[in-house]
């Protein structure tokens, strides 16, 4: 007899007897399961095995046995759902439960944190959104920006170890040396394997970096070549003194010379980083560690993602959730994320190439001037302060008076990425001010790579944006800045032109400052981008974990968190 048809013998029997501890016999309850006495012996036999029930038979021909409940019919439910739901099996947890969402995520909240199952550490935590792209060479949002870490390696990376200054270190290369300052050579770790077993060569790092120097941001790439085994020199076309550090960017990782041709590559990609993709779908991101890496072990064995997006939790940043057992202490170790919202004026098709527009955008959509018409208790979860410039205590942006003329003009075009917890709102703020003055918005919500790609930028006047560069570092806007052209291809070319020369003259210089604060500035004061807010970042945490700091990306390095028992035995 299969488990769900057991599941509702026991509910017609609870129901018929309403859940009372009853006497009856094997022919009473034949007649009620519609069932021979003979099968009814081995119903009951289950039932006690599971522990649903206790049978105590009757001696003597005639008398009564007794049947006792030990669970009720809303209990089995629960208890069905809720192994469901350890199994990552949601929506027929979902249909277990009578299709009640808030019982869902009671249960979901029990089995986040940590846990351990045949010898192995696993830990779940919550997310909003499924990872429909997880691969290098496409537009990343913060977080997939954070899971592309964890399952690629570049030649270098950034040690992001805890009282360290981010300095750039080795990863797939142990060591470089400038042969000249257009022509670096890396020396590679031998034996380095993808997650699917083959050894990576020469040919993988030719083949990313063919796409790869397609990028503005790596466009003085000349060539690449291997004069020996585990070597790699790069030419480049102008002198680079911050070579290694450029190739730490996210878009640099080492992909397989072959990926186009793998199927479902994007949401199962194959990186030779510390963990590897098992399963991607819109209820569950997998990851499992990787035995064959090259660097330390992951102490995790697996991380789940749980995708809650139907549910009543509708944003869940990656935490461990505020909601588990009232004996374990939850705490909040917060930092101030590297970036912010903005907004984006397409300045060379939009309403802002015309001066008076520019000026009237200026005027109404800083700051302080959406903050005015936000409701706090809707957007407290969100930990958002108003900014003056693209990173916190950056002071670029000039309030005009508000005293402008009001364009003629109707309608304004604004569009921003779907799936993103609080733009809508942040737009509906920004659409009541503008009715304010008789001017109407159109709302666009496009993919996050339809925007940064620029699809149907001849259409749109304002981009509601954001940007997390995840890390300190004062050259970490420069990936942004040159981000699949976004920010090129609506600016000025004259005022764009004059950044790259500064940033071509940073880049020759080995002892010269980079000049972010040149770049801040120019974006804000000609009006190219109105920053708007920026938001706390943070994992909360509970003191069985270790190793669990948040990074600039509002994660945590999955591979070094590891489980302290809150008391040991004596």
């Amino acid at each position: 007899m299969s488990g769900q048809r057991l599941k509702l013998q026991f509910q017609r029997l609870y129901n018929h007897f309403s859940g009372d501890s009853t006497e009856t016999n094997l022919q009473d309850i034949s007649e009620v399961l519609f069932c021979t006495r003979r099968n009814v012996r081995m119903v009951i036999n289950k039932m006690v095995a599971k522990g649903w029930i206790d049978w105590q038979p009757a001696v003597g021909r005639g008398k009564q046995s007794r049947l006792i409940f030990n669970n009720t019919d809303s209990e089995l439910q629960l208890n069905h759902a809720r192994k469901l739901v350890a199994e990552g099996k949601l929506e027929p947890a979902l249909v277990a439960l009578d299709h009640n969402a808030e019982k869902l995520v009671q249960l979901i909240q029990e089995q986040l944190g940590i846990s351990h199952h045949q010898g192995k550490q696993i830990v779940r935590l919550p997310y909003y959104r499924s990872f429909e792209n997880i691969t290098p060479l496409k537009p990343l949002r913060r977080s997939e920006q954070h899971l592309v870490r964890q399952i690629f390696s570049g030649l270098t990376q950034l040690n992001e170890e805890k009282g360290e200054q981010e300095t750039v270190i080795g990863d797939i290369a142990h060591s470089w040396e400038a042969i000249t300052p257009r022509h670096w050579r890396f020396y590679l770790r031998p034996a380095i394997r993808f997650h699917d077993g083959r050894l990576l060569d020469s040919n993988d790092i030719f083949a990313t970096f063919s796409e790869v120097k397609q990028l503005a941001l790596f466009a003085h790439i000349d060539k690449v070549s291997s004069p020996f085994i585990n070597i790699i020199d790069f030419y480049l076309t102008q002198d680079d003194f911050r070579f290694p550090d450029l190739l730490a960017n996210t878009c640099a990782m080492i992909q397989p010379a072959n990926y186009a041709s793998l199927p479902n590559y994007e949401k199962f990609p194959i990186g030779t980083g510390p963990y590897k993709v098992a399963v991607n779908d819109k209820q569950r991101f997998k990851l499992e560690a990787f035995e064959h890496y090259f660097g330390f072990r992951a102490l995790s064995d697996v991380v789940e993602v749980w995708i809650l997006n139907h549910f009543a939790a509708c944003y869940l940043q990656p935490t461990l959730g505020d909601k588990l057992e009232q004996h374990v202490h939850i705490s909040s170790r917060l930092s101030m994320d590297q970036g912010c919202t903005f907004l984006l004026l397409n300045r060379i098709s939009g309403l802002a190439q015309d001066p008076q527009w520019l000026r009237y955008f200026q005027s109404r959509l800083y700051s302080l001037n959406v903050m005015r018409e936000m409701d706090l208790t809707q957007v407290g979860d969100f930990k958002l302060f108003n900014a003056y410039g693209l990173l916190p205590g950056w002071i670029h942006t000039q309030q005009l008076p508000e005293a402008v003329v009001i364009p003629h003009k109707r309608v304004v075009t604004l569009a921003y990425q779907h799936e993103h917890p609080i733009y809508p709102y942040v737009a509906s703020l920004i659409e009541k001010i503008l009715m304010k003055d008789g001017i109407r918005l159109n709302i666009m919500e496009l993919s996050y790579e339809d925007i940064v790609l620029g699809k149907h930028a001849e259409k749109i006047d304002i981009w509601l944006n954001g940007m997390s560069l995840g890390s300190n570092r004062s050259d970490a806007i420069l990936a942004w800045l040159h981000n699949f052209n976004h920010i090129k291809r609506v600016m000025p070319s004259v005022e764009f032109k004059q950044l790259q020369q500064v940033i071509s003259e940073w880049r020759s210089t080995s002892a010269a400052k980079f000049p972010s604060d040149i770049i801040g500035e120019t974006l804000s004061q000609t009006g190219q981008i109105i920053p708007l807010f920026h938001n706390w970042l943070g994992v909360d945490d509970n003191v069985q974990l270790q190793g669990m700091e948040s990074n600039l990306l509002g994660w945590f390095d999955f591979k070094s968190v590891w489980s302290k028992p809150q008391s040991s035995q004596q």
